[in-house]
């Protein structure tokens, strides 16, 4: 049975309506509460940051590929090194999952909708203003006594350098705002994401029955509730520092500068586990299909996955090494970053145990999942040297931290996207993405990926500090951060070509079909793109691979030929 037959699918072409003007068809997205047009809106706006944040990281690469460059400015390169990190993190690896997820999770728990469908679109516009208000920062010009209103405060603002003294103008004021509004915005998807999911299921799907990508999203949203909100605090006690008279974080008044560490830090580390654990999703439900076996471990991936939920909670101070904590609190955090490992290794074990003996297809979002498996594993080792604490004061604030965090945040979740969108493109917009483009992007992300990140990690074991702006000829550094920057400009065309790529065959792709894969998920049982109401009928589910029960009754047992 063809999953066009399918009576769960979508119907099509049962009236002809007048074709809407571009008017009326703004109209509709910018109004709209259905989850699947907010969810390409997340996707749509997040890829438009990852073009301005990678437009700012060329500029900090071109700076630092010679000594004593003067390409920009002292001031400039502290400017792009705040917006770069900010916006990467907060304006674009995290709307891109809320992106997938608000667009997959009703679809494969068979669900219409969101459960609250107007309070997602609410999170999507607070999401979408923060990230506008942070840009319009620029609009500041230079701002009172010359400091200019672009933050130029870091990615992570440390106390004292945004108190007024020292960031004088509106530049943290813009960073602060943008990121509470944002935050807000975070914090309403999560509550949806988990109400959705605890509510929404179609007869029969019972926990032990969801797809891993929903399970995983249903840690991810409990974790941000945890984690934004300590943000959101040290974001207002900030404000009230610097226009109230509170001294939060004035050490001269009796507050501490560590404090904001670790208000910062109780989110910024989990916020890692946040995005990758999405990431995680993408690759339990990619690797099996072209495997053409279920996942090996269901069970265990789900336990480890909430493992890492909790475990990583009690992580963060790592990164604090260096503040003067005592002994017994070094030794916690060592303890705990340790042990967070365990469960997270967990699960490259069972990616392999699925593709053990399997029939591999190597197509390209198995391909960029096969990227991700070998470079978080390498992330992951790096991780684990710079959670023992004897080796994080020596390299803790080298460019040794910035090659590890790039091989998670690139190596691993951009990686794992690109494959989800070479997955999923065909089912949001009925189209295929171009096969030859597409190894193109791949071949050449990855040689610029490997010629960056790798041999970024041997300047930072010379002992080129982290956050500078220029640095001494003689000191080796030199041709390291040359080749670095030579990788940037592979990055740049590999996702220009992408790019060029969605909108190519957006328009003129080969025809998808509802099914293009044989997966087994309830997104695929419907038309591609979906309509408005997901399934005609509700479906019931009675195994992990429903879809494929619908295809293959014959096949009990999932024998795949």
């Amino acid at each position: 049975m063809s999953s066009e037959s399918l009576p769960i699918s979508g119907l099509a072409g049962l009236e002809t309506k007048p074709r809407p003007t571009w008017i009326e068809v703004l109209h509709e997205w910018l109004v709209t509460v259905d989850h699947k047009k907010l969810g390409i809106m997340y996707i749509v706006y997040a890829l438009v940051f990852l073009v301005v944040g990678g437009v700012e990281a060329t500029i900090l690469r071109i700076q630092l590929a010679i000594p004593h460059a003067h390409f920009v400015s002292p001031q400039v390169f502290n400017r792009m090194f705040t917006m770069h990190g900010t916006t990467m993190i907060f304006f674009v690896a995290m709307p891109v999952l809320f992106g997938f997820a608000n667009y997959l999770v009703p679809l494969m728990i068979g669900a219409r909708d969101m459960a609250f469908p107007r309070l997602n679109a609410f999170s999507f516009w607070l999401t979408a203003f923060g990230g506008l208000l942070l840009y319009f920062s620029f609009l500041g010009g230079d701002g009172l006594y010359g400091a200019g209103s672009t933050p130029d405060v870091g990615w992570w603002a440390y106390a004292p350098l945004t108190s007024v003294a020292f960031s004088r103008g509106h530049s943290t004021d813009y960073w602060t705002i943008s990121l509470l509004v944002s935050g807000f915005g975070t914090i309403g998807t999560a509550v949806n994401i988990v109400a959705t999911v605890l509510s929404m299921r179609c007869p029969g799907m019972t926990l032990g029955k969801m797809p891993l990508l929903v399970w995983l999203n249903l840690v991810m949203s409990g974790m941000l509730l945890f984690t934004i909100t300590p943000l959101t605090a040290a974001q207002l006690m900030l404000m009230i520092d610097r226009y109230m008279g509170g001294h939060f974080f004035d050490t001269q008044a009796g507050g501490s500068a560590a404090i904001w560490m670790h208000f910062f830090w109780i989110f910024g580390h989990p916020e890692v586990y946040v995005l990758i654990i999405p990431c995680f999703a993408f690759v339990s439900e990619i690797v099996p299909v072209f495997s053409r076996k279920p996942i090996f471990g269901y069970p265990i991936m789900v336990a480890a996955t909430v493992c890492i939920g909790f475990v990583s909670l009690s992580v963060w101070a790592h990164h604090m090494y260096t503040i003067g904590m005592t002994s017994y609190e070094n030794a916690f955090f060592v303890l705990t970053t340790l042990a967070v490992g365990v469960p997270t290794g967990i699960k490259i074990f069972n990616w392999l145990g699925t593709m053990w003996g399997g029939k591999i297809r190597y197509e390209l979002p198995m391909m960029w999942c096969l990227g991700f498996l070998f470079q978080f594993l390498i992330a992951g080792l790096t991780g684990i040297m710079l959670g023992a604490a004897p080796f994080d004061w020596q390299l803790g604030n080298s460019y040794f931290v910035v090659a590890h965090f790039h091989y998670v945040i690139v190596g691993g979740i951009l990686f794992a996207l690109f494959g989800a969108f070479y997955y999923w493109f065909p089912k949001i917009t009925g189209k295929m993405l171009d096969k030859k483009l597409g190894h193109w992007h791949f071949w050449l992300f990855l040689f610029g990926f490997h010629m960056t990140f790798d041999f970024m990690h041997i300047p930072g074991l010379l002992g080129m500090p982290r956050r500078i702006y220029t640095y001494e000829a003689g000191r080796g550094w030199a041709i390291w951060n040359l080749i670095v920057t030579i990788g940037v400009f592979f990055q740049a065309v590999a996702v220009l070509m992408f790019v060029f790529n969605m909108i190519h065959s957006y328009f003129r792709g080969r025809v998808a079909g509802n099914d293009p894969w044989d997966a087994w998920t309830l997104e695929w049982a419907t038309s591609s793109p979906p309509p408005e109401y997901n399934f005609a009928v509700i479906p019931e589910v009675k195994s992990r691979r429903p879809l494929w029960d619908l295809k293959h009754p014959e096949d009990p047992d999932w024998k795949y030929e």
